[in-house]
């Protein structure tokens, strides 16, 4: 089992000029549309077992680029996996919460009424807080790919992730600051209003302690708005700190690092997941984040065949954009989804209930394993957790470098 995707996706490279422009008017709801296209759910008079995917994630608002990269890169996963015409076919419709908890509920609640049997998403961490408990009541198996909080899992057995958790995240960046030696006094800024950044950074500082790490400043901001750090960032350097670790999202992180360029002020910066795609922002200048480290699953520069054959795939989907490591995640999820189903008798009979306790057996199962994008040998805890090997890169001349 633990080469299984491995397999599936060398398969399914063979397949690749019959999967492209295999979208949305294929396969449902690739534009946030409740489109469920022409084939028939459950099993088929051909002996063909159907499965409706449906996603939530924000399309529209701040958060876009992430719900966009999630919703397209599963879409290259659905549309590989129907082109090998196995027994398995996916439906797949996603929906809009642009980033709020409430449009979540209603993207939900729009999923249930197309009837689909299992929920992909939601991309980030409060709206996916809010429809897991819709889902632990219905019984939905639910995989996020990108909502990091343990707020997501806790208590819901039927909730998975793809990514590391927050505390996982901020933990690992600590040893791994630590034993690679990367600074000797550091500051942490990040936004005290956020569940994914909080959660990293008192992880960080906790176990930084443990370890032995000096953190010298602590600095926090809040969500509404914020666009001046220069408050934040002159603590940090008043204090010494020659490593500055930023939790936080691209957006906010694009700002740190352009005003720290204006003070004069040059630490090292490290981030965790929420930076990748900074490279790609729009009007952003790429040389600030020069020598920028994070922590990342997915490396869209790298040379192997599953990630090449990715990537290109994803740039004809998406208009030549390159996949950040959310489109991975939502690739992969697709792929895990599918790898369980291989392992579950009687889908054809099974409603979404029941469909629910069986992944959640097949998940769980001691012997389940699968590689991906943004893992090697990942595997799923009883508590919905990943394990699988953290990537740090750095930012060298304008891309990625793993370390």
């Amino acid at each position: 089992m633990k080469k299984f995707i491995a397999m599936l996706m060398a398969a399914a490279m063979m397949m690749a000029m019959v999967a492209c422009g295999n979208t949305a008017s294929n396969n449902g709801g690739n534009n946030g549309s409740n489109n469920s296209g022409s084939a028939d759910e459950g099993g088929s008079t051909d002996g063909t077992v159907v499965i409706r995917i449906g996603g939530i994630g924000p399309l529209t608002g701040g958060n876009a680029v992430y719900g966009v990269a999630t919703q397209l890169g599963a879409q290259v996963a659905v549309d590989e996996i129907n082109a090998l015409g196995g027994p398995i076919q996916f439906e797949y419709n996603f929906q809009d919460d642009t980033g709020v908890a409430e449009t979540a509920v209603s993207a939900y609640n729009t999923l249930k009424d197309w009837e689909a049997d299992i929920i992909y998403g939601c991309t980030t961490t409060a709206p996916c807080v809010t429809v897991a408990a819709e889902t632990f009541a219905d019984r939905y198996f639910q995989l996020t790919p990108s909502a990091s909080s343990t707020d997501v899992t806790e208590g819901k057995d039927n909730v998975f992730q793809m990514c590391f958790t927050d505390p996982n995240q901020g933990v690992t960046a600590a040893d791994y600051i630590s034993a690679n030696s990367l600074g000797t006094k550091i500051g942490v800024i990040y936004n005290n209003g956020d569940a994914y950044s909080t959660g990293i950074a008192e992880a960080f500082i906790a176990h930084a302690a443990e370890i032995g790490l000096e953190v010298v400043a602590t600095e926090t901001y809040p969500s509404d708005s914020n666009t001046d750090y220069n408050v934040q960032l002159n603590a940090c350097k008043d204090a010494g700190a020659d490593l500055v670790f930023l939790p936080i999202y691209y957006t906010p992180a694009s700002l740190i690092l352009a005003q720290a360029s204006a003070m004069g002020y040059a630490p090292t910066f490290f981030g965790a997941d929420g930076m990748d795609g900074i490279l790609t922002m729009e009007g952003f200048d790429a040389s600030l984040a020069e020598g920028l480290m994070l922590m990342t699953p997915f490396n869209a520069d790298a040379t192997d065949d599953a990630t090449v054959n990715f990537v290109e795939s994803y740039k004809k989907l998406s208009g030549d954009v390159i996949p950040n490591q959310f489109a991975a995640d939502g690739y992969d999820c697709i792929y895990a989804i599918y790898a369980a189903l291989q392992n579950i008798d009687g889908l054809a009979d099974m409603d979404h209930e029941a469909l629910c306790e069986a992944l959640i057996a097949a998940f769980t199962a001691e012997d389940f394993s699968v590689d991906g994008l943004t893992g090697s040998g990942m595997s799923w805890s009883t508590n919905g957790e990943i394990s699988k090997d953290p990537v740090v890169v750095v930012i060298q001349d304008g891309a990625y470098v793993t370390m």
